[in-house]
């Protein structure tokens, strides 16, 4: 093999910052071996790159082995090393079926690859494995088979436990693991049959034998109430437990904002009728609004609790809510990003107490446009926790009762209204999609069994949420655009061709057509959706349009928000949770 000298090395500067000693870069290697039309030990690689330094050998050493163990490189069993490309082999994530077969999604991306029933002995749901494509099943799938499993993703699993001819097993509550964990007779720590525990694996899966495990928690009897909780808890590993430090952390705070914090520049809004509109089952507030005619418009304020004010880079709290990434709601419960010291206190937006904020201020046109906008720190003061059903009952149904209990508020709430109409034409304007399909709720009944589930519908005081935290977060997205700060866009990209082909074969059975040619846009979506709201199978329609769509995600390019219709949209708010269309948010 001929010589490629490191100074070639289209990575060496990065190489050179990250290592005191640095050698060839990972690409460099896999360039290397790309090329050659064989296996080739290390001694031939090192060769190769001009590596003679005992040190520079030894981090040779270990990084062909990490490369192998991340699938980048495979080692036969003369120690020879091979790129993964060139031994068509797909390195990627497990998704296992009920039914006992799965599927290998490629880190690479493209089509899945198929993996039967025996492939899937020696693996798990989620595992990140190597496998060598050996041909097409007889469905047309690309079919493979394990080469090695680079990372098992399970280490405990949570399930009942059962026994039969004296063999103890675990069957695990996720139904993409169809393995049954053995559980020997020792290490069965007194779980009774069909009780619900935790096991952890000692053995993981071969292709001739089953997962080992040893029960280390019994949670209860199946069924019993509050264990479907207790169940994802553990299934997802969720952290639902405080550490001494972040408990010693949150109680140096008071339960109300301290007069010293007050101050420092923050403008002081508490005169200002902001209110919150949440679900009549929300804990915690977010975000309220205010709004005030002008006369060229309207101004807007979209207020939300100023976390930062509290949970300080790199604290206990701050590395908490890292590990956390975002609160987790259950139906009548929730696992907190912060503390409830800060989640439902000084970090929700409660009537009548006074709260650090973070202010968008903004300008809108009588059409419903945004003009301009200004961020500050404030202090604010909720004057009332009002509920989508409230709002909706005062604006849109004209509820004498409740238009008298908040009649001081009324005036605010009417203009509110004025400028979500004015903003929904613009909205309507420029094409944005939405669909408005049903939610569902569950009620509990005695000993939190599921009483029954009851659909929950969209209305104007919803929607007029929603419009305005859409502003909000357009406007903070161009004030990032405009001051030139690295950002995380929510991006929605626009449907493949795959998909649009698929879903125009649907629409023609139908009788129906989408416009906009091959690269339709958000309008041509909206429009269609107008046109089948008088039709009976308007439902399944939308259904299929929905999923011809992409989902959106964070990214630090912008593409802009196909659903949304705009060209830079980011998150200052929440993420809207009570919007259907999740790639909407």
């Amino acid at each position: 093999m001929s010589k490629k000298s490191p100074e070639k090395d289209k990575f060496a500067e990065r190489e050179a910052q990250k290592y005191a000693n640095p050698i060839t870069s990972r690409e460099g290697i896999l360039e290397l071996l790309e090329a050659c039309d064989r296996p080739q030990n290390m001694r031939a690689i090192s060769e190769a790159l001009g590596l003679v330094e005992d040190q520079d050998l030894e981090a040779l050493r270990r990084r062909l082995r990490a490369m192998e163990r991340d699938g980048q490189l495979v080692r036969n069993r003369r120690d020879g090393y091979a790129a993964a490309s060139r031994m068509d082999l797909i390195r990627g994530r497990v998704i296992g079926h009920p039914d006992g077969f799965g599927f290998v999604v490629s880190d690479e991306g493209g089509d899945d690859t198929f993996l039967s029933a025996r492939q899937m002995h020696a693996v798990m749901h989620g595992d990140r494995v190597l496998v060598r494509v050996i041909g097409m099943d007889r469905r047309g799938r690309r079919e493979g088979a394990l080469v090695e499993v680079l990372e098992h993703a399970h280490h405990e699993i949570v399930g009942r436990f059962f026994q039969e001819s004296g063999v103890g097993f675990v069957e695990s509550s996720n139904k993409r693991i169809t393995h049954e964990i053995v559980i020997p007779a020792e290490k069965q720590g007194g779980a009774q049959t069909g009780q619900i525990v935790v096991a952890t694996i000692l053995e993981q899966p071969t292709r001739r034998s089953q997962p080992v495990g040893q029960i280390t928690e019994v949670l209860g009897d199946h069924m019993a109430p509050g264990m479907e909780m207790e169940i994802a808890l553990r299934t997802h590993e969720l952290p639902n437990l405080w550490s001494r430090e972040a408990e010693a952390e949150a109680a140096t705070f008071g339960s109300e904002v301290p007069e010293s914090a007050k101050g420092g520049g923050r403008e002081d809004i508490r005169e200002l009728p902001l209110v919150t509109i949440d679900g009549d089952d929300s804990r915690d507030f977010d975000d309220a609004v205010y709004c005030k005619k002008v006369s060229n418009g309207w101004k807007l304020m979209v207020a939300i609790a100023d976390v930062s004010a509290y949970v300080k880079p790199d604290t206990v709290l701050d590395q908490e809510a890292w590990l956390r990434g975002n609160s987790v709601y259950f139906p009548e419960n929730v696992i907190p990003m912060l503390p409830e010291i800060l989640s439902n206190h000084l970090c929700s937006l409660n009537p009548d107490v006074d709260r650090l904020c973070m202010v968008c201020e903004m300008s809108i046109t009588p059409a419903g446009k945004l003009r301009s906008y200004r961020f500050f720190e404030g202090v604010m003061r909720s004057h009332a926790r009002l509920t989508y059903s409230k709002v909706a009952a005062m604006l849109v149904d004209n509820d004498a009762d409740l238009c008298r209990e908040y009649e001081s508020l009324m005036p605010h709430l009417n203009e509110l209204y004025s400028l979500y109409h004015a903003m929904r034409k613009a909205r309507s304007k420029r094409g944005a999609i939405e669909f408005d399909r049903a939610e569902t709720r569950i009620v509990f009944g005695e000993g939190r069994k599921i009483e029954q589930i009851v659909p929950t519908v969209r209305n104007d005081a919803h929607r007029l949420i929603e419009e305005f935290m859409i502003c909000a977060n357009v406007a903070t997205a161009k004030f990032f655009e405009e001051h030139d700060f690295p950002m995380l866009y929510r991006i929605h990209q626009n449907p493949t061709e795959e998909k649009l082909t698929d879903l125009k074969l649907f629409l023609a059975e139908m009788g129906l057509q989408l416009g906009g040619g091959s690269e339709p846009s958000a309008k041509d979506y909206a429009k269609l959706l107008n046109e089948v709201q008088v039709r009976d199978d308007r439902h399944l329609i939308e259904t299929v349009l929905l999923r011809s769509m992409s989902q959106a995600v964070y990214s630090p390019e912008n593409i802009g928000h196909f659903g949304l219709a705009l060209e830079a949209y980011t998150h200052f708010t929440s993420p809207i949770c009570w919007c259907i269309a999740v790639f909407v948010i």
